[in-house]
């Protein structure tokens, strides 16, 4: 499905990709259903012969604990540097604002950046506004920003309250824009628009491409790589540079200017594909930069595949070849080292999609028994709709099946089950809401702050090693988890169905 930036207001993931966030079952199964899925809607022809169906999504009985797609508005836009984001809300959405205040300071220090505090203003909506609008703040809270901060842009996300009352916030932008002379630039974000939370990520890149990215740049660099990425430490320039590319990252920690020159970069990469799905198909469609379609660069077979990717669109074929051989040799010493010292454990992966997949690759790389998997939501098809980004196919096709593969989005009544079902010696986390969880059960957890720590070849070894640390450390979780009591009932804890009381929203047996 073409991306449609005539709309100021993005498509959600349930309707471009048809994103579920309830299943359980075999990895396998998933990718099989997923490919039927693609084949088109129920009842017409799979590539197989078979007739498609959509994935079958189970419905948990309620939700415990969550966010929404406002709060990835928050932590993107937000962390644009030279700009300002006005979240139109009541001041409760704007709660994030401490960890990412937090999270965006560390990432500017770890890529050598100026350190700075957000800029980040609340309307700060009221009950009356409720009644009356709250259009009038909104464009108070722009005036101010501007004084404040002298932006090179302004960006504001919606709430769901805005969204209830129906603030005209495209109409506000739009004058405010001609009247200070930078890009105002609306993001659709209300968090009842969609159910999982990676809609906004979406909803501020589609901003970005209508309103920031430069539409006729003059110039082309064909040494420059769009890196669509979040906080993470500084280890795409190294990598690349081995190419001899030169690399711009994106949308976090970027300047409105690394935003601007987007257009004239020679291809875009990410190392998540939920992250960069829409921008980098987005800036392939609208601006002709190519989006690099290849494995994730996780483990030996995607890093691989990624690299000549990149270079067969570069043209540094050559270089990457002879880069790939030093690497893989001086990587391999240690690696055997680590397989031996790893032998026997068992871990268990708790992130976002894609980048769970990526994970799972590099555990098995290093001899480690990854017996299940949650995985945030699922997305059947990104945006490319390239076969080569089926990152959990890649996963399955390299690496072997993940027998208890789970998709919720992060439930703390599910995951004592889940845990209880793999019983691992370790978890590898990206939000820490459920390490507590897994500490209460003797289980250690791998809380990985840094998203580009297993990113290539030297991402093997790192994982490792942050393996063989908090391994460690175990005798203390073990000796927490005998003397805490875990909060459910007994009956509770009996269940081995994480998603207790949950439906199918449609018959799961395929179509005939």
């Amino acid at each position: 499905m073409a991306i449609n930036l005539k709309t100021a207001v993005v498509e959600s993931r349930e309707q471009r990709l048809g994103t579920i966030i309830g299943w359980h079952g075999r990895a396998s199964d998933l990718a099989r259903e997923s490919a039927y899925a693609r084949g088109g809607c129920d009842g017409c022809s799979g590539s197989d012969g078979r007739k498609a169906r959509r994935v079958c999504e189970l419905k948990g009985p309620f939700t415990q604990g969550s966010v929404c797609s406002e709060q990835m508005v928050e932590c993107q836009a937000g962390n644009v540097r030279n700009a300002v984001l006005v979240q139109h809300s009541p001041i409760g959405c704007g709660t994030g604002q401490v960890i990412y205040n937090s999270i965006y300071r560390n990432g500017l220090a770890a890529r050598g950046l100026p350190v700075e505090n957000l800029h980040l203003i609340s309307t700060n909506l009221t009950e009356r506004d409720m009644v009356f609008g709250g259009i009038a703040k909104l464009e108070q809270s722009i005036r101010d920003a501007f004084e404040r901060h002298h932006p090179e842009a302004i960006f504001i996300a919606t709430s769901c309250a805005t969204g209830i009352i129906g603030d005209d916030v495209e109409s506000a932008a739009g004058h405010l824009e001609k009247e200070l002379g930078i890009p105002v630039v609306p993001l659709h974000c209300e968090g009842f628009k969609s159910k999982h939370w990676s809609t906004g990520f979406d909803a501020t890149q589609h901003g970005i491409l209508r309103q920031i990215v430069r539409k006729n740049p003059t110039k082309k660099d064909e040494d420059l790589v769009n890196v669509i990425n979040l906080w993470g430490s500084d280890v795409f320039s190294p990598i690349l540079g081995e190419l001899g590319l030169k690399v711009n990252y994106v949308v976090d920690l970027a300047s409105v200017e690394d935003l601007a020159k987007m257009s004239e970069a020679a291809a875009t990469v990410g190392f998540c594909y939920t992250l960069s799905s829409y921008l980098a198909a987005g800036l392939e469609q609208e601006f002709g930069v190519p989006e690099i379609k290849a494995p994730q660069p996780y483990g030996f077979a995607g890093t691989d595949a990624w690299l000549r990717e990149i270079a067969r669109v570069t043209h540094r074929e050559e270089r990457a070849e002879a880069y790939i051989a030093r690497e893989h040799e001086r990587v391999q010493p240690r690696l055997a080292e680590l397989k031996e010292l790893l032998k026997g454990k068992k871990g268990y992966v708790s992130t976002g999609s894609a980048y769970s997949h990526g994970l799972i690759a590099v555990l098995r790389e290093l001899g480690v028994e990854v017996d299940g998997s949650l995985v945030f939501h699922h997305d059947p098809v990104y945006d490319s709709q390239d076969p080569r980004q089926d990152s959990l196919s890649h996963l399955i096709d390299n690496y072997g099946d993940v027998p208890q593969f789970t998709v919720g989005n992060r439930q703390q009544y599910q995951f004592y089950a889940l845990l209880q079902q793999v019983k691992p010696d370790f978890i590898i986390i990206r939000h820490n809401g459920l390490a507590p969880l897994a500490s209460r059960l003797g289980i250690p957890a791998i809380p990985l702050g840094d998203e580009h720590h297993t990113v290539g070849y030297q991402g093997i070894l790192n994982l490792g090693e942050s393996i063989l640390d908090v391994l460690a450390h175990k005798k203390f979780h073990q000796d927490l988890a005998g003397r805490v009591k875990l909060p459910y009932k007994k009956w509770w804890l009996e269940q081995s169905d994480p998603f207790l009381l949950a439906r199918a929203s449609q018959p799961s047996q395929a179509a005939e």
